[in-house]
């Protein structure tokens, strides 16, 4: 049997009893279950808002876009940010028309913070920290450089569900911060998102431009019609259709219950990785932070000849990922072609060994002794 890099692992029944609920009420899409999952998201976080949207990647697009309106950003205007991360994270800022401007990373493949402020300039406005895998690097320096320059922080936690610093959950340091609740994440539903800005006025704001620029959404309407629809509404603003529905809301809610339980279960996978590889020459494992708990979102690990070594997996029926191939080898992102040689070194050499809930021991152990037969067959 293929052993894959993620599959997720649902409560179906769970899931489909809270659906039952969506649809015995008549109300699938925006509020009633979005609003129940935010108040639950708050309370697990202890984050001050929450707004429940359709994916990750719109809500960056929301997050730079509320930004940029609230401050006054410019076109072409620069946001620091890294190479090693889904596209999303760097399209949502060439949505808006600014510049980014791309920091090397460290050894845990987040931003290093002496990279950053060597690229701070008059135009920078804010940057983006990717916790990639869940690993928070050295996020709290990112967040005292910003303090420091006057730069606002957006926080793409999409691989941070339960990642804590400090005992709590990461993102109450940065202006924004947005999370991923896609099939495959930690808290998976169909494909949802969570937005959370510190400053509720700016929450306030992104709930109007995530439904279309009208500023009462349709529950918000039922509701205070007292149980009758009512129609009136204006439009403030030109906005987005980019909040979630009740539906994923429903497997979102089910899921949180079990997200502290699937990390822990994660974390004894990667210890067991760790055990497996530890004297395995030719594999560089990514570590960890110290001082924070991770999600543990990725299992990461690099080494020479990755192309062929991803091969041999592929011959024995494993299908590990590569998390991510370096920004600047796209067209849109040239302009930061070999300005980051620690990024464009890993990337060349990464893989994101399979790791999920319904990996056994002995999957770990199989994925193990394939990839030493394919570093003892490539070294040479």
């Amino acid at each position: 049997m293929a052993i894959n890099v993620f599959v997720p692992k649902f409560h179906t029944t769970e899931i489909l009893e809270e659906m039952r609920i969506c649809l015995d009420k008549g109300w699938t899409g925006l509020g009633f279950k979005t609003v129940e999952f935010e108040d639950k998201w708050k309370q697990y976080t202890d984050l001050s808002n929450a707004h429940f949207l359709a994916s990750n990647t719109v809500g960056l697009h929301l997050a730079i876009h509320v930004l940029k309106k609230k401050f006054g950003w410019k076109d072409g205007d620069e946001i620091i940010t890294t190479p090693l991360t889904f596209v999303s994270t760097n399209h949502a800022i060439l949505y808006e028309n600014l510049k980014p401007v791309f920091a090397d990373i460290d050894e845990y493949l987040c931003l290093d913070p002496k990279s950053v402020e060597s690229k701070i300039t008059s135009k920078t406005k804010a940057v983006m920290f990717v916790g990639i895998g869940g690993n928070p690097g050295r996020y709290l320096d990112i967040v005292e450089l910003c303090k420091k320059k006057g730069l606002k922080l957006i926080l793409d936690a999409a691989h941070m569900s339960g990642t804590k610093i400090n005992g709590k959950q990461v993102g109450a340091e940065a202006d924004v911060a947005i999370f991923s609740f896609q099939a495959v994440k930690n808290l998976p539903t169909s494909d949802s998102g969570m937005i959370c800005f510190a400053d509720s006025e700016l929450d306030k704001e992104a709930r109007v431009v995530a439904w279309m620029g009208i500023n009462k959404d349709t529950y918000q309407r039922f509701n205070n019609a007292k149980g009758s629809y009512k129609w009136k509404y204006n439009v403030d603003e030109i906005g987005f259709k980019y909040h979630g529905n009740s539906i994923a809301a429903s497997i979102g809610i089910v899921e949180l219950k079990y997200l502290e339980e699937g990390n822990v279960r994660r974390r004894e996978i990667t210890a067991l990785y760790d055990s497996l590889l530890k004297d395995v020459k030719g594999v560089e494992i990514i570590k960890v932070a110290p001082g924070c708990v991770s999600s543990r979102h990725l299992y990461q690990i690099c080494v020479k000849h990755r192309d062929e070594i991803m091969q041999h997996f592929y011959d024995n029926e494993i299908y590990p990922g590569v998390h991510y191939t370096d920004n600047t080898e796209y067209p849109m992102y040239a302009h930061g072609k070999g300005t980051c040689p620690n990024s464009h070194k890993k990337s060349d050499e990464l893989i994101t060994l399979p790791i999920h809930l319904n990996l056994t021991n002995d999957d770990c152990k199989k994925v193990v002794e394939v990839l030493k037969e394919g570093i003892k067959k490539y070294s040479n």
